[in-house]
């Protein structure tokens, strides 16, 4: 266990000091992967980062700016909504956009790019013309006309 830093000693001269007292007692020999280089030290940070957002699973978009997020959104607004089972949910998620994009626009901030309101109507035809339409249920087959029982049939005459 480390001991406290003595007063009048910089951290930086105490740390050193620590760890030159460890490596002396051989606590850092025979470490898994000595000797091996490290991995993900690229000379440009473009490269780290975009192998960074890959292993964490994220898009770069999350990086963008709320303006360009928003206006990359509207772009995909027609797509994203033709498997939308109905209209009105067609006409909700228009509605949640433009009231983003009306909230960061209030919000005065970041105003080098412009972000259009999404035409409802526009997008509600677009999505008339094609949407995924679910298939219908498969009809059974109809299978052998199957007799009521004797005794059913004595009943019901």
């Amino acid at each position: 266990m480390t001991k406290r830093k003595p007063r009048g000693v910089s951290v930086e001269s105490w740390v050193e000091s620590q760890i030159r007292a460890a490596a002396d007692r051989g606590e850092f020999d025979n470490l898994p992967g000595t000797g091996k280089p490290l991995t993900n030290l690229h000379p440009d940070n473009e490269t780290w980062l975009a192998d960074y957002l890959r292993k964490e699973g994220l898009s770069a978009e999350a990086l963008l700016p709320e303006a360009l997020r928003l206006r990359k959104e509207a772009e995909r607004l027609p797509e994203a909504v033709r498997t939308a089972p109905t209209e009105q949910q067609v006409r909700d998620t228009v509605a949640d956009l433009n009231t983003r994009i009306e909230k960061w626009m209030r919000s005065g901030t970041d105003t080098h790019f412009q972000v259009r309101f999404v035409d409802e109507q526009s997008i509600v035809d677009h999505w008339h013309t094609t949407r995924v339409r679910p298939s219908p249920p498969p009809t059974p087959e109809p299978g052998p006309e199957v007799k009521p029982r004797w005794w059913r049939r004595r009943t019901s005459r």
